[in-house]
């Protein structure tokens, strides 16, 4: 397998050759093609896929998804190793483009499915030809990787048989199982609401950390430590689901696999939620991971993450009906298939995450990954020190070597996501040179995990099996941990490297790796100028005293607001536009201009200086243009999962000050009940929109 994928990728090389030395290199690739037995007469199989709106009803809602050929996920795509695949993808949307990317087959750049980059999108009303050559066995995907059709409902699986029938495979019948999650909310809307800092998904969940919770859960100590160390709550998952899917349903049944050893492919096609994985009959026997054959590991217990997929065997004893359950990594939900018949034997049921402790997420700083069966967690991470291959993967000792380092960093206030603290349009490229060998070093200062992809590589996972290191295409980097990863840089062209939790992915962590014999004056063809795009957003109070808010857009690293109080006695009121551009996570610089109506205001132009303080704390400085200083310190703390306390307090140098301190309880994602002190006003009462 190893010697053939290693093949695959010079051969996929020689098409795209200059017709000078096409013949040449059609001859060598004949010559080996013979020596290593890969067969000359391929077999040709063609796919028509059709994408276009469904409307999906779940839970007495709708919302219009986009399926391939009227279903979610899509067919099935089944292939030999050594196949020619001719797939036409049409598109019958009536407005947005699509494209199709084939994650984790290694297939010529062009066809690679990354729009702007690799592959041109597919107009509405128009169809593209993928042709490419199967190389690989194994279990895949496929998916959209243009705005986010993939959290729609674009993906569907993909199965590469082995080119020779194996003999023995261990199992009598298999079964593909593609995992997701769906919101009913449009995407371009989640998206909006994560970048607006807004917590109403951990409210919705239930996952808030509150003071209240801390002191139930014996943890206050703890989280007012935290606090006063600046470390911020850790979030497990962004988006609060409406429902966790195995192959388009909250469960299925194969009564047909009674006694038999079932071969479940299972596929992450989830747009942002790693899932557990764990079977009623026991330890599961895995035998793949991203669709590379591994030496057989039994696990109780496997997280998989956005992009991965495994093979494992489960054993069904006739008679008894078995439930392998898929649960969310935040403990929201799960998904089932039942093997077998009679009555249902159900899955151990997982845990919900510690909000408080969240040892077993910082498990990441100590990645041995080894464990014994007995003492394996509920909640365990990838168990990755366990893999090995069969078959050496050692790559050449004679090829020249490089090392470079990835941090994983982020913010969820802002949702901005990286590596080295710069997003792609900041970043965007990694040069590569045809031959060398690249080391990368994973460091990840977030709080949340991260599954990384690489396009068009296959990459050895470094868990100390030293020549027999697993192969994969995508890795989990756990909060807090390290992962290092090699490949042999033996393509051409730009290929795209990105976290595979699809938000993530589109605010920023996401890097080109570009080959150097393209050219000095070689430029990718993304177009970085749509990316990070500006935001609107609005936070309003109307109380019975006064009424106050916020109204702006967002980019990454930029604001521009518009900020109102206004007392309905004596009609005074203030506003400001400001701009303001981090500097960092934890810091940025302001510029504005204030006016207002009262006796002692007037027309300002001012600059100033935020800084995160301690106990999660916002301090604030600025100077107007009368020599004016206006120190400003404020702080929001989660009572309940619900109720939030917000202050803040502002001093002039000229004197005057002024105190705001209140209640909220938030009841929807665009509404929530307010009290009021303010110093001038006194106690009010209100309504706060979100928008």
């Amino acid at each position: 397998m190893l010697l053939s994928l290693r093949w695959s990728v010079s051969i996929f090389s020689i098409f795209c050759l200059p017709k000078s030395v096409m013949y040449q290199a059609k001859a060598f690739l004949i010559l080996i093609l013979l020596l290593w037995g890969i067969p000359l007469q391929s077999k040709t199989v063609s796919y028509s896929l059709s994408i276009n709106e469904k409307m999906i009803f779940f839970a007495g809602k709708s919302a219009i998804g986009l399926a391939i050929n009227d279903t979610i996920p899509g067919p099935v795509l089944r292939f030999k190793e050594g196949d020619l695949a001719k797939i036409r993808v049409h598109n019958l949307l009536d407005k947005e483009k699509t494209i199709l990317h084939w994650h984790g087959l290694l297939v010529p750049n062009d066809q690679d499915g990354v729009a702007g980059l690799t592959t041109p999108p597919i107009p509405p009303g128009e169809y593209f030809d993928y042709e490419f050559q199967l190389t690989h066995a194994g279990t895949y995907w496929y998916h959209s990787h243009l705005g986010m059709q993939e959290q729609r409902g674009v993906y569907g699986a993909i199965v590469v048989e082995p080119g020779e029938p194996v003999e023995e495979p261990g199992w009598d019948m298999e079964k593909v199982v593609i995992l997701s999650d769906w919101t009913n909310e449009k995407p371009t809307e989640v998206l909006r609401s994560l970048r607006k800092g807004d917590e109403w998904y951990s409210i919705r969940k239930g996952s808030v950390q509150s003071l209240w919770g801390a002191y139930r859960a014996g943890m206050l100590g703890t989280f007012l430590n935290n606090q006063w160390v600046n470390m911020p709550p850790m979030d497990i998952s962004d988006v609060a689901y409406d429902a966790f899917w195995i192959n388009g349903k909250p469960s299925i049944e194969i009564a047909e696999s009674s006694g038999k050893r079932v071969k479940l492919r299972i596929i992450n096609a989830g747009a942002s939620t790693y899932f557990y994985v764990h079977s009623s009959t026991g330890p599961m026997q895995v035998v793949a991971s991203d669709g590379m054959e591994i030496e057989p590991v039994n696990q109780e217990s496997l997280l998989i993450g956005n992009g991965e997929t495994y093979d494992v065997i489960v054993s069904i004893p006739p008679g008894e009906k078995h439930e392998v359950r898929a649960t969310a990594q935040d403990g929201t939900g799960h998904a089932s298939i039942f093997l077998g018949e009679g009555t249902p034997k159900f899955a151990k049921q997982i845990s919900k995450p510690d909000l408080y402790g969240m040892e077993w997420m910082l498990a990441g700083l100590d990645l041995d990954d080894e464990m014994d069966e007995e003492k394996e967690s509920a909640r365990p991470l990838s168990p990755y020190g366990k893999f090995r291959s069969p078959r050496s993967t050692a790559l050449p000792e004679d090829a020249p070597r490089r090392e470079i380092e990835l941090r994983l960093t982020g913010n969820m206030n802002r949702y901005v996501w990286s590596f080295n603290g710069k997003t792609l349009k900041q970043d965007s490229t990694i040069h590569l040179t045809h031959g060398e060998v690249l080391r990368m070093n994973f460091i990840n200062d977030t709080m949340m995990h991260h599954p990384l992809h690489l396009h068009g590589h296959f990459f050895r996972l470094l868990n100390g099996q030293g020549d027999y290191a697993p192969l994969k295409h995508t890795v989990d980097i756990p909060p807090m941990g390290k992962r290092s990863i090699e490949f042999l840089a033996n393509e051409q062209g730009d290929w795209v490297f990105h976290c595979h939790q699809l938000y993530h992915m589109k605010t920023g962590m996401t890097r080109i790796l570009s080959y150097r014999e393209q050219g000095p004056d070689h430029k990718p063809k993304m177009d970085l100028s749509k990316l990070d795009p500006w935001r609107f957003s609005m936070d309003a109070m109307v109380g019975t005293k006064m009424t106050e808010g916020r109204l702006g857009i967002r980019k990454a690293r930029h604001d521009l607001d518009f900020l109102w109080e206004h007392a309905f006695e004596h009609a005074e009121y203030e506003f400001d536009v400001q701009w303001s551009r981090l500097i960092d996570f934890n810091s940025k610089t302001l510029a504005g201009v204030r006016s207002g109506n009262s006796p002692e205001q007037y027309d300002r132009f001012y600059l100033g200086y935020n800084q995160r303080l301690p106990f999660l704390s916002q301090g604030t400085v600025t100077m107007d243009n009368e020599a004016v200083l206006r120190f400003g310190l404020s702080k929001e703390l989660p009572l309940t999962n619900h109720i939030s306390w917000s202050s803040e307090i502002q001093y002039e140098s000229d004197g005057k000050w002024e105190l705001k301190t209140g209640l909220d309880y938030r009841f929807t994602k665009e509404f929530a009940m307010a009290v009021r002190y303010h110093s001038d006003h006194q106690l009010g009462f209100g309504v706060r929109i979100y928008f």
